[in-house]
């Protein structure tokens, strides 16, 4: 099976902007279905379409003649009515899978997010066994449970499937983690939450564009990944406030040092939850239970898998990725994915994980 043309859903956001450029490189001819126009990714060769992953016919149209589907739209975010997480995640799922079996796409790679396995308790080292989350607290990680599981049941000798879980992503061009750190960095708005020795899986840029690629290869080739998830990261995790303030210490952005213990930082994030959904905002909270229990807990992942079947390596290393997202920061270096500077990938949500 060759790839010589690719869908990317989401392909204007932060992670689906740097697959689109990544398969543009290897003289793959992509389309980027998005709700805006991506004008650097244009001047880079791809075609973009705007239209919704809601409307089945756009969907459709876009799978119209391609080899594969990198399937990278979602609404992210912890806040929100269920109906668009349900109506953006679940079925613009099932208008990719249908879309896909229509238009006899052979490979569909769908980026997925480890929120999907996090049960409230901390999670070290766990492999893809790791039972679904069954008390998710947000309805971002329930919709894309839901999904992922569409995905990898929609595998069949037509059409292969995988899901791959990027964890933290982050690097040059993010315009959705980095930002609100610092954001609350500068403000003095961030607190340890709980002891401060949590370690977290996170995730540069480049090595999740590079996942995605090997997992299409992989797909194309030996077909050893299809029907099966993979979590994807750094080589090794870090201690989460030590990576903010080392972030913060090349920005001249003061420690964090201030502490709350998790049992006031989730019962805060109890009280706001409710005051929110009876006042109905559509802003998230500055706290919620999911938040308090992923800034408290450790949640880090075997690589195993991702090793031995996709090959996967991660070529950036943590404090190189460090280094180049400082020098961004300061202007010192242009962003190497332009189009994520200039929108969120699929307009009123993003094409990256949380």
């Amino acid at each position: 099976m060759t790839m010589n043309s690719a869908l990317v859903t989401g392909g204007g956001g932060f992670i689906g902007s740097a697959i689109t450029l990544r398969l543009l490189d290897r003289g793959i001819r992509v389309t980027v279905l998005g709700r805006n126009r991506y004008p650097a990714l244009e001047r880079a060769g791809a075609t973009c379409i705007r239209g919704d992953i809601r409307d089945r016919e756009t969907v459709g149209r876009a799978a119209a003649g391609q080899d594969a589907v990198f399937h990278v739209a979602a609404k992210a975010g912890i806040w929100g009515p269920w109906q668009e997480y349900a109506a953006i995640n679940v079925q613009g799922t099932v208008n990719v899978i249908r879309a896909c079996r229509e238009n006899r796409v052979g490979i569909l790679v769908h980026t997925s997010t480890p929120s999907v396995v996090f049960d409230r308790h901390s999670l070290e080292g766990v492999d893809e066994s790791a039972p679904y989350a069954r008390r998710t607290l947000c309805h971002y990680a329930t919709s894309k449970i839901i999904a992922e599981k569409l995905v990898l049941a929609a595998n069949s000798p037509h059409l292969l499937t995988t899901a791959l879980r990027p964890h933290l992503v982050w690097g040059p061009g993010d315009t959705n983690l980095i930002p609100r750190l610092l954001a609350r960095g500068r403000a003095g708005r961030l607190k340890i939450v709980g002891n401060g020795t949590n370690l977290v899986d996170i995730a540069y840029i480049d090595n999740v564009a590079d996942a995605h690629l090997l997992a299409a290869d992989e797909l194309a080739t030996a077909g050893r990944a299809a029907g099966h998830p993979f979590f994807i990261a750094q080589a090794e995790p870090v201690n989460l406030w030590q990576w903010i303030n080392t972030l913060f210490a090349g920005l001249d952005i003061p420690r964090v040092r201030a502490r709350v213990p998790f049992a006031v930082a989730h019962g805060a994030g109890w009280l706001l939850e409710m005051l929110y959904g009876a006042l109905g905002r559509t802003r998230e909270p500055p706290m919620t239970r999911f938040v308090a229990h992923q800034l408290a807990r450790s949640h880090w992942f075997s690589g195993a898998r991702a090793r031995q079947i996709l090959g996967y390596r991660p070529l950036v290393s943590t404090q190189e990725g460090l280094a180049r997202l400082q020098r961004w920061l300061k202007g010192e270096e242009p962003c190497p994915v332009p189009a994520a500077a200039g929108g969120s990938g699929q307009g009123g949500y993003r094409g990256d994980d949380a």
